[in-house]
């Protein structure tokens, strides 16, 4: 018998935040594909994850939150680890976004992305590195940052805000815990086919402008945003921390 693939998930659990389409999706597929057990985490039904997941043979548990509430998501990951755990991987997926011009942007319209975009997502990382650390494990941790975590993007201000955070905090994190075991990186995705994107991709002039900039000459998918997060959550990464992955077409090399 050999050993299993460095790039295998096979007995490992991974929480997924934000699970129930675009991105979340096909990193939860990527996991399931990998061989991994997949919990789901939305504020809506993931049965369409679900379904694919039970289609590739692969372990899924579907937990409904509010990550809009930071004691919520803490509950909920405390919930999951004792009825589903313990968790090797956490991947910070979930994320809103709010476009209107600087000028008419409202704190409405700033904290509830910044709020679930950075607040949940540190204190979710923080709820893992309690828990692995406190029972003596290692975990893996894989934050999703953006192109505007390098950029400063238009009409999106808390949306840049928030994912320059993610990319410090994973940094800041990675100093604190790397040591203790706890692998913490990032991906930052470009331009992928989601909901996200969806106001986008409808303007043919930002569409046409945006596939003009992007090397290969196409939009992402989730499926490639899912593998590069596979790699991050597998031991073939071990000796990785504090890092980020653009999966972006080429966008940052223009």
């Amino acid at each position: 018998m050999t050993d299993l693939s460095a790039f295998s998930l096979a007995g490992k659990t991974v929480l997924v935040t934000g699970a129930n389409t675009g991105i979340g999706q096909g990193i939860a597929l990527g996991i399931g594909r990998a061989g991994g057990k997949v919990i789901g985490v939305g504020r809506s039904d993931m049965d369409e994850t679900a379904a694919l997941l039970a289609g590739l043979g692969a372990e899924f548990v579907a937990v409904k939150a509010d990550l809009g509430s930071t004691a919520a998501a803490q509950a909920m990951f405390d919930a999951a680890w004792e009825q589903h755990g313990p968790i090797d991987g956490l991947v910070n997926n979930a994320g809103i976004i709010k476009r209107v011009d600087a000028v008419d942007f409202t704190e409405a319209d700033w904290d509830q992305v910044m709020d679930i975009n950075l607040k949940t997502m540190f204190f979710l990382c923080q709820s893992l590195g309690k828990r692995a650390m406190a029972a003596g494990r290692t975990g893996k941790i894989v934050n999703i940052s953006s192109m505007l975590s390098f950029q400063g993007g238009i009409r999106v201000a808390s949306y840049t805000a928030s994912k320059s955070g993610v990319l410090g905090i994973t940094r800041l994190l990675a100093n604190e815990w790397a040591a203790k075991g706890i692998n913490v990186n990032s991906i930052a995705p470009g331009y992928i086919e989601t909901n996200n994107t969806e106001a986008l991709r409808a303007d043919p002039d930002r569409s046409a402008a945006i596939l003009g900039r992007i090397p290969a000459g196409r939009w992402g998918a989730p499926s490639d945003i899912g593998d590069a997060a596979v790699f991050l959550l597998s031991q073939a990464s071990n000796y990785m921390h504090g890092a980020v992955i653009p999966v972006d077409g080429g966008w940052l090399a223009r």
